[in-house]
């Protein structure tokens, strides 16, 4: 592990995303020099599901030598952010370095993904990162030691980076053009650099992509906090610099990285955005016991040619599930459809923000449900209920039967939806 120096002692970090993972690694690496930390993140009240509250953190952070400044903050809410900039600044009399952590993700397609997964990705990840940044740098322009690090990958225009999850890599590459423009903008004023993962992180997001054997191939969080010390420890005048954790600590000469493996000497998995192409991702994940939430499509071939009265059930379903649609239901659904319209279908309403399309589901279904595609479209329609339809043998379930009692509620929230 790379030595804390002191460099950050009495130094003001605002770092978003600072309740868990790696915001709250960075914090405590820098709370050990006794440095003021502003925890702005949205979890004031424990979450059924992820670890920890900024309230939490805060407690840790003291623990650690520092002090905490827990801070209710959704960073598309220009409001609070400025309201947490200002507190801050009045408890701890500035701003020494922002960290832009904060983030969100999901892997999907152009046609699978609802705009209002667009809206947030943009609205946190590219659009966040700039609102924080202009309500802190009038005051990291009155620091000694001004920094800016967004936890953002270096500008690969590959196409393979694009192709299977256009909107997060636009969001994500947005976070990467703050630190391309503002490095230029605040040279020899303020240190703008981003800093990436060579290999997976264990956090809440790489299980909810992975599942739980995704966590032997990846690392602890220490290794980006680590290699985020001692970039924020360097003069103002490094800036413009996109970083990779395993290089940033080499350079500090730290040569056994097994120390920050969750399993040391297990194969590791690359991280985006670097030198694997996804396919070669979502292989090695399964080879290790993983299961990929995000599989490319093998060929264009698989993709549907036309749009058809499932693909537009479909369609809506994608724009009403969310988190709170998949707390209530816990449930994967595979649907046999014959018919008209015969194929497979599913809808995952038990990881992440829920996920549905054509195929088999990314995990064993809970429930399986045979019947024709016209009823199946009746059914989400509003016009047969699967009760119903099981009662007079439209409909056959093999798996939980009070998964179908729940999917009831999710037909309304379509109904209402398309009208």
């Amino acid at each position: 592990m790379l030595q804390n120096t002191g460099k950050l002692a009495g130094c003001t970090l605002f770092i978003t995303g600072a309740s868990r993972g790696i915001g709250k690694a960075i914090a405590l690496k820098a709370a050990r020099d006794g440095a003021n930390i502003v925890i702005a993140a949205k979890t004031s009240e424990p979450h059924p599901k992820l670890p920890g509250t900024i309230f939490t953190a805060a407690d840790e952070v003291e623990a650690a030598g520092g002090k905490a400044l827990p801070c209710v903050v959704d960073i598309r809410d220009e409001q609070q952010i400025g309201a947490a900039v200002q507190k801050a600044v009045e408890t701890f009399g500035g701003i020494d370095i922002l960290v832009n952590n904060a983030s969100a993700i999901s892997l999907t397609g152009t046609l699978e993904t609802p705009m209002k997964k667009v809206d947030l990705m943009l609205g946190i990840n590219l659009r966040g990162t700039y609102l924080t940044s202009k309500l802190v740098i009038p005051h990291l322009l009155k620091s000694r030691s001004p920094h800016i690090l967004n936890l953002s990958p270096p500008l690969n225009l590959n196409p393979v980076w694009f192709k299977n999850h256009t909107a997060y890599t636009m969001a994500k590459y947005g976070m990467s053009m703050c630190v391309l423009g503002m490095a230029e903008e605040f040279r020899g004023q303020i240190a703008v650099n981003a800093l990436w993962p060579k290999t997976a992180i264990q956090t809440a997001a790489m299980d909810m992509l992975g599942g739980e054997g995704v966590g032997k191939q990846c690392r602890k969080a220490d290794i980006i906090a680590d290699a985020a010390y001692a970039i924020l420890s360097k003069p103002k005048d490094y800036t413009g610099h996109f970083l990779v954790d395993e290089d940033v600590l080499r350079e500090h000469g730290i040569k056994d990285l097994d120390q920050y493996a969750i399993q040391p000497g297990h194969p590791l998995l690359p991280d985006f955005f670097l030198d694997e192409a996804p396919e070669s991702l979502v292989k090695q994940m399964e080879e290790h016991g993983a299961t990929p939430a995000f599989k490319p499509p093998s060929s264009s071939s698989d993709m549907p040619l036309s749009s058809g009265p499932i693909e537009s059930t479909f369609d809506i379903i994608r724009g009403v599930i969310n988190e709170d649609v998949v707390k209530s239901t816990r449930g994967i659904y595979r649907f046999d459809l014959s018919g008209e319209h015969s194929g497979v279908w599913f809808l995952d309403l038990k990881s992440g923000s829920g996920s549905a399309g054509k195929g088999e589901p990314p995990v064993k279904a809970d429930v399986v449900m045979t019947m024709d595609s016209i009823d199946f479209s009746k059914m989400f329609s509003g016009k047969l209920k699967p009760t119903m339809a099981f009662m007079s043998g439209k409909l056959r379930i093999k798996g939980d039967m009070t998964l179908a009692i729940k999917l009831e509620k999710l037909m309304g929230r379509m109904n209402k939806a398309k009208l």
